[in-house]
């Protein structure tokens, strides 16, 4: 049992990783156009990513425990609008420049973010295996950190390739982006270690990561922090956002 738990917890990572192992057959120097395809590829993916592999799940959870589902979608993602906002001022770009994160550091870290309830529901269901509290098996729990593996090899991708787009060596570039998912074990093992915590905020922490990895969108591939984007204009396509999934929520 333990050797399927490691195989369980340690193969999310291993697909960040070999994504990540993408950059060392890139090109040193991308063109303007090429440049341009990786970012609205990696766009794509993320918000994909935070509707369909993070807000839906998030609500379905909630559904399944007798909690309104649009509250923890839409506060945990309001509320990771918000933190990363803050980080960005404060950690990313202190004194009107950049810290050494540099260009593509904030979608490193909404990713890593992004990866943590994931890994977190891994450990959910090889704690609910453990403790034999529900229907879930061990093959389940392979199954679905077979799904989030292959998922998560395009991620590692859109980490790594637009670092060494932007002039980056191609190892700290790998290294970034194969990082990035190393929070899915450390999640894994934390929800396994104390699932009577952990497993309940789920629907908030996938919320949560569906909200950093929209603000990531919005910062670094739209231009959204420029001149005539400013911060208010992230809070108000959040509150648009936010409005329109309640109400398909709760006219559905």
């Amino acid at each position: 049992m333990f050797f399927d738990i490691l195989l369980g917890i340690m193969l999310p990572f291993a697909g960040t990783v070999v994504g990540a192992g993408c950059v060392f057959f890139a090109k040193r120097k991308s063109g303007g156009s090429a440049r341009r395809l990786i970012e609205g590829f990696s766009a794509g993916v993320m918000v994909a990513a935070s509707i369909w592999s993070l807000l839906i799940p998030s609500m379905e959870l909630a559904r399944g425990r007798g909690i309104p589902p649009a509250i923890p979608a839409a506060s945990g993602f309001l509320l990771g609008i918000v933190f990363f906002l803050g980080c960005d001022r404060l950690l990313l770009r202190r004194g009107g420049r950049e810290t050494p994160l540099g260009e593509g550091g904030l979608s490193a870290l909404a990713v890593a973010v992004h990866n943590l309830p994931e890994g977190m529901a891994v450990g959910a269901i090889y704690a609910e295996v453990l403790c034999g509290a529900g229907t879930s098996t061990v093959a389940a729990a392979l199954a679905l950190s077979i799904g989030i593996t292959v998922q998560n090899l395009p991620e590692g991708a859109i980490i790594s390739l637009p670092l060494y787009s932007s002039g980056k060596s191609k190892l700290s570039s790998f290294a970034l982006g194969g990082l990035s998912g190393a929070v899915e074990p450390v999640g894994a093992a934390l929800t396994i270690l104390a699932a009577g915590i952990a497993v309940p905020l789920l629907p908030y922490l996938l919320g949560f990561a569906a909200g950093a990895m929209m603000y990531a969108v919005l910062e670094e591939f739209t231009g959204a922090n420029g001149d005539d984007r400013p911060p208010l204009w992230v809070l108000s396509f959040s509150a648009g956002f936010l409005l329109m999934m309640s109400l398909d929520v709760l006219l559905s």
